[in-house]
């Protein structure tokens, strides 16, 4: 007995009242979803037909925040689109470790400012054209 509780006052077990109560709830659950997936087996929805992987619709188009690489693999071979983004990515990630020796003019950052301008502005030009495309 601990030191805050006094003889008289009345405590619940952890075992097995706790445990009890929490495999009922299990069961439940378990018995619910038995329900569902009957219920989904026997009355299946079948709104439309089935997906054809081969032919996508002319109206779908990514997330804005992929828009940009949508544009690329639109106008590149896909194998160019899809892997030019990733040496790129891992190009930025290995930047630092390449080029870590301190700048002694204001050129080189004026080039790096001018580098990453027109990038960006690419990135937004083509996330924008591929959302009115």
């Amino acid at each position: 007995m601990t030191e805050n509780t006094s003889p008289d006052e009345k405590t619940i077990p952890f075992y097995p009242d706790h445990v009890t109560n929490e495999a009922k709830v299990a069961l439940g659950i378990g018995v619910l979803l038995i329900i569902i997936g009957v219920i989904g087996l026997s009355v299946p929805v079948g709104l439309q037909p089935p997906a054809d992987p081969m032919d996508t619709p002319a109206h779908v188009k990514p997330e804005w925040y992929f828009l940009a690489l949508y544009q690329i693999i639109k106008f590149l071979p896909k194998s160019t689109g899809a892997v030019l983004p990733v040496i790129f990515a891992i190009l930025v990630m290995i930047w630092p470790f390449l080029d870590n020796k301190p700048d002694k003019t204001k050129k080189a950052a004026r080039v790096r400012f001018i580098v990453t301008a027109v990038l960006m502005v690419i990135l937004i030009a083509l996330t924008v054209w591929g959302e009115v495309s």
